[in-house]
């Protein structure tokens, strides 16, 4: 596994041009997120999603899929998102949440299992910059750790992920947060897990 070091969770050109190739090539890797370190690859690789559910024993039958997107615009490439959807994204976006929304045909078919995506536009500008730059979005899933030292130590997470993802993005120290995720699949929004999101 190769290790990129970045400092103040912030990447240069040539490294987010040099890490999008990779991602393009369809290789995995792990980011620095405005939540917990996360699991990453290009979201419209079907090869790349299946290899992630596997690391993460994800079954996409029974678990809503997200993705990191650039902003609103790359967000409703990939999302049915109502006026509804558009005013709370326009509000908390950037932001740590997780909106749940009908999923698009333009996504592999591991996504249509629930026919509903997780959209994250993170606070942490480094995100949305890979994104931006890789021109896709990724897929992401948070990190599994034994003891919160491997949940935040960047040195230690790549230790615990040798061998299962291609490279490793080692920012700041990490958080043991997660985004807060709202169902906005049937009108009204709806908190159905209360994070560091906070929704007001």
């Amino acid at each position: 596994m190769e290790r990129i070091k970045i400092w103040n969770n912030e990447a240069s050109e040539r490294q987010l041009r040099e890490i999008s190739q990779r991602l393009e090539d369809g290789e995995t890797g792990i980011v620095p997120t405005d939540t917990m370190y996360a699991i990453v690859g290009n979201a419209l690789n079907s090869k790349t999603v299946e290899n992630i559910c596997r690391i993460k024993n994800i079954n996409p039958d029974k678990t809503n899929l997200s993705i990191i997107c650039s902003d609103i615009s790359m967000a409703s490439e990939y999302a049915r998102i109502e006026n509804t959807g558009f005013k709370l994204l326009k509000t908390f976006c950037p932001g740590a949440f997780t909106w749940l929304f009908r999923s698009a045909s333009k996504l592999p078919k591991a996504f249509k299992g629930r026919k509903t995506v997780g959209i994250r536009i993170p606070e942490l500008e480094f995100c949305r910059r890979l994104a931006a730059t890789l021109e896709k979005p990724l897929i992401t899933t948070s990190i599994e750790y034994a003891d919160e030292d491997y949940a935040v130590n960047p040195e230690l997470i790549s230790e615990s992920y040798e061998g299962k993802v291609d490279f490793i993005v080692e920012g700041d120290p990490g958080k043991i947060a997660v985004s807060t995720i709202v169902d906005c699949t049937s009108g009204e929004p709806v908190i159905i897990r209360q994070g560091i999101g906070i929704l007001e």
